[in-house]
């Protein structure tokens, strides 16, 4: 197995690495990306970007990344496709191995890994994906205003992107698997006291309807098992999200849903050196703004560490 020094090490693609390695590069720190399995992160099965700045017509998001891979570049980043197999970090040494083969002995690691939404599974689902099926409402929302569609969920952010939709959209379908809900009092309350929210309880959805756009979703009922069909525009499925973090366990403190603890206020992990940025990191706003502005702090925060160890030196 081969082994090589990197100065700072990037792990993951999206807009929190590509971020960190504009940085990092102009900083000095000669950093070395390493793509993982979906290079360019989640945006990458995204059509239409509206809400970043600086893209005043929108983009769409596979467009959005070759973008910031070429800044990246520009300025001297190494963007490598292969993926991180294997970590081994102690506050004296930074190993990684990627795709089993190639080792990397870092001075600094920058984990941009990202997050992946939970999907139903069903077929028509993945097809429909970015033609009417969408995994986040303050993305994509806005695209739906006046619009009917659907919401698929039963926690805290289901309820709280189901608001944001019925202030867009004319009317809002709720599909809740049970007779209740997980989400907090509050947080039914405001969905419930929503006047175009309306919940469909103990339902499952059956199949989302629709050739190349969401025409409409058949539903079965958990009870009696009956098929009903409703029309709307758009469907949004918000069962959560797993952050791409299984190689760290055990390593870096990772909170009860698996998202990587850093230190308030900064990118900074348990281990000295190592920093988490983006949907690895953050469960709350989930944003390629949010993700690039955590990039820039992992970065910074990279180049600080640097610089005090080579004092203390």
């Amino acid at each position: 197995m081969s082994t090589e020094h990197i100065k700072c090490l990037i792990i993951g693609s999206g807009p929190a690495g590509f971020t960190a390695a504009i940085y990092a590069a102009r900083a000095g720190l000669n950093p070395v990306m390493y793509t993982g399995p979906q290079p360019g992160g989640q945006l990458t099965i995204t059509n239409d970007v509206e809400n970043y700045p600086g893209y005043p017509e929108g983009i769409n998001g596979p467009q959005m990344m070759q973008d910031f891979q070429k800044q990246a570049e520009r300025f001297g980043t190494s963007v490598r496709y292969g993926m991180a197999t294997k970590v081994f970090f102690t506050e004296d040494e930074k190993k990684v191995i990627i795709d089993e083969t190639h080792e990397l002995i870092a001075d600094t690691v920058i984990i941009a890994t990202g997050a992946a939404a939970r999907w139903l599974g069903l077929e028509s689902e993945a097809r429909l994906n970015g033609s009417g099926v969408s995994a986040c409402a303050v993305c994509d929302g806005f695209f739906y205003k006046g619009l009917d569609v659907a919401i698929v969920g039963a926690g805290d952010t289901a309820c709280e992107e189901a608001s944001y939709l019925s202030k867009l959209c004319n009317k809002v379908y709720m599909i809740v698997r049970r007779e209740e809900m997980r989400a907090s009092k509050i947080m039914q309350k405001r969905v419930l006291n929503s006047p175009n929210i309306e919940v469909i309880w103990n339902s499952m959805t059956d199949e989302i309807l629709g050739k190349t756009e969401v025409e409409g979703v058949r539903l079965k009922n958990a009870n009696t098992g009956e098929l009903t069909e409703i029309k709307v525009q758009g469907f949004f499925v918000a069962i959560g999200h797993k952050p791409n973090t299984e190689i760290f366990k055990d390593i870096l403190d990772l909170d009860e849903n698996a998202y990587i603890i850093t230190e308030k206020g900064s990118s900074r992990t348990n281990i000295p050196g190592v920093f988490a940025c983006g949907d690895a990191q953050d469960h709350v706003y989930r944003q390629a703004v949010t993700a690039a502005g955590t990039g820039c702090m992992a970065a910074l925060d990279a180049e600080r560490y640097l610089a005090e160890i080579e004092v203390e030196a």
